[in-house]
């Protein structure tokens, strides 16, 4: 089951969002707080880890230094975190795991699914909970859609390093027709881009990507 969280908007904005975007940070403090510290200088509206926060070591201070800057998180879990631990991390600091949720923010309507399928079950299993994300999503009150997974679609441009992308990725590209697609999970193709239909697609890797998004329906502020 999806997890739908809808919030009503209040205040008048300009309709420019910046995101900062990244993964991978297998547990790095200091890069998460070098992200934190440019999300503030940056003045991004908001900030998405896509998978792979954690590692097998205990690490403290991953998301304390987004909340000690004041910025909203939205993350999901990759192949190295577990839903529980990211369920965790989001609960501690009041941001939220994003994986089986639907989430409509000043005017983009944010779906995600996080993990790397094996196998034809699972990768049905994360193209129908990315479908059920969309289709929660109401399409009068958003402009915009970002549908953020750890891992990279098939026959896209991450495969380059010799890893097959996810056939269930790739069908929800081509069937839910997001406007973005964030995702990390292959390091050496970060910042690798591509369009694939109307889909822009983007691996913004662990030192993170400023994206800029004009969303129309973004008059009101959070």
């Amino acid at each position: 089951m999806v997890r739908k969280e809808i919030r009503k908007n209040k205040n008048i904005g300009d309709g420019k969002l910046k995101i900062l975007a990244a993964g991978d940070l297998h547990g790095d403090s200091s890069i998460a707080s070098k992200l934190a510290d440019r999300a503030e200088k940056e003045k991004a509206d908001l900030v998405i880890l896509a998978g792979d926060i954690t590692s097998h070591i205990d690490t403290d201070n991953l998301i304390k230094p987004f909340k000690d800057k004041g910025k909203k998180v939205f993350l999901v879990p990759g192949n190295w975190d577990s839903i529980a631990t990211v369920d965790f991390l989001a609960d501690l600091y009041e941001m939220k795991n994003i994986h089986g949720y639907a989430i409509m923010h000043k005017g983009l309507g944010i779906f995600g699914s996080g993990g790397t399928p094996s196998g034809e079950n699972e990768e049905k299993e994360l193209f129908d909970t990315l479908k059920r994300g969309n289709e929660s999503l109401d399409t009068n009150e958003i402009d915009k859609k970002i549908m953020v997974t750890h891992m990279h679609g098939e026959n896209t441009k991450s495969e380059f390093s010799g890893f097959k992308g996810s056939k269930g990725i790739r069908k929800a590209i081509e069937e839910l027709q997001p406007d973005l697609l964030i995702h990390s999970h292959i390091h050496e193709a970060e910042g690798i881009e591509e369009k694939i239909g109307n889909t822009r697609v983007i691996n913004v890797g662990r030192y993170g990507k400023i994206i800029n998004i004009d969303s129309k329906v973004n008059k009101r502020v959070q």
